[in-house]
């Protein structure tokens, strides 16, 4: 045969099987059925083709030379070819991460149970693991000090993180840095025409250091802070709205008074009341409180944005109220309020006593300025040291009400002495007319030496609280 065989071949592989067309042509041309019959007579003639592989027709009929070759080769052939099948060998760094090919059926996955694992060392291993030398004494670990202590000298312990203020660190340009506050920086600086700045006064930098102790933000939900005493009549209530102005007139977010007295409280009496609602109503339509606008329908709110919850009116009503019910309110409060204040009556025995210190984050504890008043405000440090609750002890507040009968004729510096050995800290609450009137507290009309005593006793309880809890 003349001309040359070029074989085209397409191949797909289906179950290890492969299949061929093979098509004859004439040097990459087709030729008609003529023209290829007539190459194949003059091929045959000349004896000068070579066959040089041997086909099987689809007709069984082998080829001859003599024969009619062009009528013998179909125009293609189809041929089946047994292959194994293909095998995949993973390479070894995909071999640690294959896995297995495994059919699974989810319907008979069986679920592991939790258990625990027991791992027994020997004491060889123990003493291993134990250092040669313990470690004996205490840790020596930074004490906590203020700007002003190191200012003055003594205090030599490393900074912490809350001393890096913006006020500190950030240099103000020339004509943007605010007024002086004080009088004469303020009049240095109105003198020459804004050119000197002196800062603020002493007074004023305590001012604002204060305001600073006061707003400590808080993280991961309210604060509670129960106010409490054995005896009443000693300025309890008086001492709770005190320090609820102090927080709400410094502190951005929201500060809320519950009056949890189960005998008639009177913390509403307090400040202007702006609705009739209390406790007990608080209580039966809570399921119904979506949101901070429902819930401000249940109190009343001062100049100073404080929120007061009232007691019942009815003394037989007000008793009901008991550790379910203050849970009840806790819980909606601690929703939409940063710190929580309870007004508690001087039942200490009582159920809603019980569940208001088990959310205790720091106490307040009232006495006033006589022998009797002060003896039984230390009882009550040690009834709730003897039930369990020594660390509120430790870390709280003792506010002294001088305005009580006869604190002019008492030691007060003995009674606070006494308490300081018990407590974290101790503030006299002044007398004022305003406040012995017993009747609404306006924050303005409050004597200077007041309002600051409030302040301190709000620093101090706003220092005494974790800053960070369940983050």
């Amino acid at each position: 045969m003349s001309g040359t065989r070029e074989a085209l071949r397409s191949a797909s592989a289906e179950g290890g099987r492969l299949w061929c067309s093979v098509t004859v042509t004439d040097r990459a041309r087709s030729l008609t059925e003529g023209e290829y019959v007539a190459a194949a007579k003059r091929s045959t003639s000349s004896r000068s083709s070579r066959v040089d592989e041997e086909y099987t027709v689809d007709d069984g009929r082998e080829p001859t030379a003599d024969g009619d070759l062009a009528a013998a080769l179909p125009p293609s052939m189809s041929i089946d070819v047994e292959l194994p099948a293909p095998v995949h060998e993973a390479p070894e760094d995909e071999q640690a991460v294959a896995l297995t090919e495994h059919e699974i059926d989810p319907a008979v996955v069986q679920v592991l149970t939790s258990g625990v694992t027991t791992i027994s060392l020997s004491d060889e291993a123990l003493a291993a693991m134990t250092p040669a030398e313990p470690i004996t004494g205490a840790l020596d670990l930074p004490s906590a000090t203020t700007r002003r202590d190191r200012l003055d000298g003594t205090s030599e312990g490393p900074e912490t993180a809350a001393m890096l203020t913006a006020d500190r660190l950030l240099d103000h340009p020339r004509g943007r840095r605010p007024a002086p506050e004080g009088f004469w920086p303020r009049l240095a600086y109105t003198l020459s025409f804004h050119l000197l700045n002196l800062g603020d006064s002493a007074r004023v930098r305590a001012r604002k250091e204060l305001d600073a102790r006061i707003a400590t933000p808080f993280v991961g939900g309210a604060r509670f802070v129960p106010v409490l005493t054995r005896k009443g009549g000693v300025g309890k209530t008086t001492v709770t709205t005190l320090l609820g102005m102090a927080l709400a007139d410094v502190r951005d977010d929201r500060v809320v008074a519950i009056d949890a007295n189960p005998d008639r409280g009177t913390l509403s009496e307090r400040v202007a009341r702006q609705t009739r609602a209390t406790v007990r109503d608080l209580v039966n339509r809570g399921p119904s409180i979506a949101g901070f606008t429902d819930f401000s329908t249940f109190v009343s709110r001062d100049e100073t944005r404080l929120d007061i919850l009232a007691s019942d009116t009815d003394p037989m009503l007000s008793e009901a109220f008991d550790e379910n019910d203050y849970n009840v309110v806790a819980d909606l409060t601690a929703r939409y309020y940063s710190i929580v204040l309870t007004d508690c009556g001087t039942g200490i025995v009582h159920s809603v006593m019980r569940a208001t210190l088990r959310r205790a984050d720091s106490i307040v504890i009232v006495s006033g300025g006589s022998v009797d008043e002060a003896r039984l405000a230390s009882e009550t440090l040690t009834w709730l040291e003897a039930n369990g609750y020594g660390e509120l002890v430790r870390s709280a507040v003792v506010a002294i009400n001088t305005g009580t009968q006869g604190t002019n004729l008492v030691k007060l510096e003995e009674i606070e002495a006494h308490f300081a050995s018990r407590v974290r800290a101790i503030v006299r609450m002044p007398y004022d007319e305003h406040l012995a009137a017993g009747s609404v507290i306006n924050w303005a009309s409050l004597r200077p030496l007041t309002r600051s005593a409030a302040r301190e006793l709000a620093a101090l309880v706003a220092e005494g609280m974790p800053e960070r809890r369940g983050v």
